[in-house]
């Protein structure tokens, strides 16, 4: 059996979500500040007429924040009738991968990062796929709980 994957960067680290969970692809558009949001929240969009909130996963998972540049994209994301949206460095590809090439994340990863939001690693010929888990992410009611 295989799974089908979205891969993005943050960083140097390539992530994936299950491209199921994944409405689409925008590149950057203006981002509306709202006060008094927690710090991994960049604000809200305005999608065809929907109001759509923005977390940078950078922020959301501990790293430093970084100027947007030409390859940031927001990956609008579904779950539990929740829409949203994910500040990303870079989209890489859409791929396939094997679940005899998925495995569960280490106790640790290298780094420092727990795996908390990571549901599993996916082994390819020259580097690894974090998958992550967007229910840990979001909280399973979707109030971003840190």
């Amino acid at each position: 059996m295989e799974r089908q994957l979205v891969t993005f960067k943050l960083e140097e680290e390539e992530f994936a979500v299950d491209i199921l969970k994944v409405q689409e692809i925008i590149r950057m558009v203006e981002i509306t500040l709202v006060p008094k949001m927690p710090p991994y929240m960049e604000g809200v969009i305005n999608l065809r007429g929907k109001v759509i909130p923005v977390v940078n996963l950078r922020r959301r998972f501990h790293q430093p924040s970084t100027d947007n540049s030409k390859d940031t994209r927001i990956v609008v994301v579904t779950l539990n009738n929740t829409t949203v949206g994910l500040l990303v460095d870079s989209v890489s590809e859409v791929l396939r991968l094997s679940e005899d090439h998925i495995e569960p994340p280490p106790p640790i990863m290298e780094g420092g990062m727990d795996t908390e939001y990571i549901s599993a690693v996916g082994r390819m010929e020259d580097r690894l796929l974090i998958l992550l888990d967007l229910e840990k992410v979001f909280g399973k009611d979707g109030t971003f709980s840190m």
